[in-house]
Formats: structure tokens, sequence, C-alpha cells
């Protein structure tokens, strides 16, 4: 296991699609954390749109340009990666009172794992507190228009995506 750096922070989910709300709080992280790896969820109980080599490639190209953000894929125990990475923290958003009880377990959990890795919670910008991936993905599906909800690379992807899909249905 590596030494751990309390001021890496590990992001994960499974980005299916990053969203504008994923970025927002990315951004707030960095006024916390030196660095930040956005970890891509291999497994995942969600019926992804995207493959992990898709959900990965988004977030990079998204944040190509942000040499403090690494992205990544990771398998298996978020807690065993997060030590493996040498992360002092688990970085997770809250747009509201509903997702704390599932987080709460969660960060119970990994802290039972490990007393090494702290969960840091913060809050969702207002503006995005509405927004999730399901939601985005369901308004694409159904032809709605959800620019400025996604990074402007992630919106050509899920374009082409449903557009593919609808040509098939």
């Amino acid at each position: 296991m590596a030494e751990q750096d309390p001021r890496l922070a590990i992001y994960p989910g499974t980005f299916d699609p990053l969203t504008k709300g994923h970025v927002s709080l990315i951004s707030r992280g960095l006024k916390v954390f030196d660095r930040i790896v956005l970890a891509v969820a291999k497994s995942t109980p969600k019926k992804t749109c995207f493959t992990l080599e898709e959900r990965v490639e988004m977030a990079q190209e998204a944040f190509q340009d942000k040499p403090h953000i690494i992205v990544e894929a990771f398998d298996g125990l978020l807690i065993e990666y997060a030590l493996k990475r040498g992360a002092g923290a688990i970085l997770r958003g809250l747009r509201a009172v509903s997702d704390f009880e599932y987080e709460f377990q969660m960060a119970l959990m990994n802290r039972r794992l490990s007393r090494d890795v702290q969960t840091v919670f913060l809050m969702t910008d207002y503006k995005w507190m509405y927004l999730s991936s399901t939601i985005v993905k369901e308004v694409a599906l159904h032809g709605g228009n959800v620019k400025g909800l996604v990074p402007e690379s992630v919106l050509a992807k899920l374009t082409a995506k449903y557009e593919a899909l609808n040509w098939d249905s």
C-alpha cells in the first residue's frame, strides 16, 4: 500500500455520463485537495449506457487541461483502491437529504475497513441539485435537450449514442 497523502482525494462513481454537477463538485473539491482522482467504477449494479472505456475517455477529455485531476478506472472495493492509490480521502457529493443515508452507510463501512482514509462530503451547488446522470440519460433518450447539463465532449457522445439507439429501434 502507498503512503497516505491527505491532500489526495478519490472521487468515485459510474459517471454514466459525466455531468456538470460532477464537474462542479470536482472544481470545488480542488479548493480542499491538491489532486483528485476521478475513479470510474467498473463494477456497478446500475445498467450503464456507456462502456467503462467510453466513460473513462469522456472524463479524460473533459479534464484534459486540468493536471490536478487524474481519471482512472477501478474495480473492487473502493477503500482498497483508495489505500492502494495512497489517497487520504474519499470525496462524495450530496444533492439532497435523501442521498445522506446511503452515503453515510458507505462512509461508515469504509471507515470500518480502514481508519486511514476519511470521507469528505460536499453539498452539490444549488444549480445542480436536481441533476443526475440517470435524468440526463432519460431526457436524451427521448430526444430532449441536455446541452449545458454535460460537458460539450460528453454531449457529442451522448447525442451520437442515443441517435444510434433510436435508429436501431
